[in-house]
């Protein structure tokens, strides 16, 4: 976590200023009330432009696809604001910096919600990005040996994930009923395996230092990675609790751009967006977010 921000900014132009850098780190900054921002809950124009932070791949090529074929006959004006980390769409939404995001699912929201005392509710989910392990000198996961090293993401939530998808495949044994929940110390038979963490984002240009890493789906095709394709074992997206969705400060729900942008994020047109562009890389997961 931490990694340097990548900004880019599509539709309606924002000022990449010093000014927003410090915002973005300062939570609980009231925005200009003319964008919608703010602390939640407040009265937001229905024409106002909707600033949405989104990570680069798939999320903000989804949204954009919804601005530039889908959102004019709704009446949104959509902007979409690019990051490159899982940290920073959180805290700028938290500042009302933008006034939504797109980038995570439920388990990594719960968690940043507890340690960070911000309020961001899941609006509707949109998609899935199977978690994979890949490596450039291995083609399978079971030619994986004593002596070798994995690394893995160093995020609560996606490193318990990376581990079930190890003890699954039969890579390691974990401790009984642990699940999702697997740190490194609920390992009980490594294999003889060793594991690095490492923030996310850099595990694809890390991957040539270690014989295999788990690496999240958006970060994969984002390095060229096609997960459908490259992937040594991937998540089964059947019951994955991990869909990734439209989030808000709480109290926002109800903006009226936020409830056309979930309506159109539901769509056939992105449904169909999503199956074409991705190719079972990333996976229409649509409808109401877990509670």
């Amino acid at each position: 976590m931490g990694s340097t921000r990548t900004l880019r900014t599509t539709g309606t132009a924002l000022a990449a200023t010093a000014a927003l850098a410090l915002a973005l780190t300062a939570c609980g900054t009231d925005s200009d009330p003319d964008t919608g921002g703010g602390d939640g809950g407040g009265e937001s124009s229905g024409d106002a432009p909707l600033n949405v932070a989104a990570g680069p791949v798939p999320h903000a090529e989804i949204l954009n696809f919804v601005r530039e074929d889908l959102a004019e006959e709704a009446g949104l004006d959509l902007e979409v604001t690019e990051f490159t980390d899982y940290v920073l769409p959180n805290t700028a939404l938290d500042s009302g910096e933008v006034d939504a995001n797109f980038f995570q699912h439920k388990p990594y929201l719960d968690d940043f919600n507890a340690n960070q005392g911000t309020d961001i509710v899941p609006v509707v989910n949109v998609h899935l990005e199977p978690l994979g392990l890949y490596s450039h000198t291995l083609d399978s996961a079971d030619a994986l040996a004593d002596g070798d090293t994995i690394a893995v993401p160093n995020d609560a939530t996606n490193e318990g994930r990376a581990l079930k998808l190890l003890a699954d495949n039969g890579v390691i044994e974990l401790a009984e009923g642990v699940g999702v929940e697997a740190t490194l110390a609920d390992i009980t038979d490594d294999r003889g395996l060793s594991f690095e963490e490492l923030e996310a984002a850099t595990l694809p240009r890390a991957l040539d230092d270690f014989d295999a890493a788990i690496i999240n789906g958006n970060y994969a095709l984002e390095a060229g990675i096609t997960p459908a394709d490259d992937a040594l074992v991937i998540e089964d997206s059947e019951g994955n609790p991990y869909a990734n969705f439209l989030a808000v400060r709480a109290g926002d729900e109800d903006d009226p751009r936020i409830t056309t942008l979930a309506e159109l994020l539901n769509t056939d047109e992105v449904r169909q967006f999503i199956e074409d562009t991705y190719q079972g890389s990333v996976v229409p997961a649509f409808g109401e977010p877990a509670a």
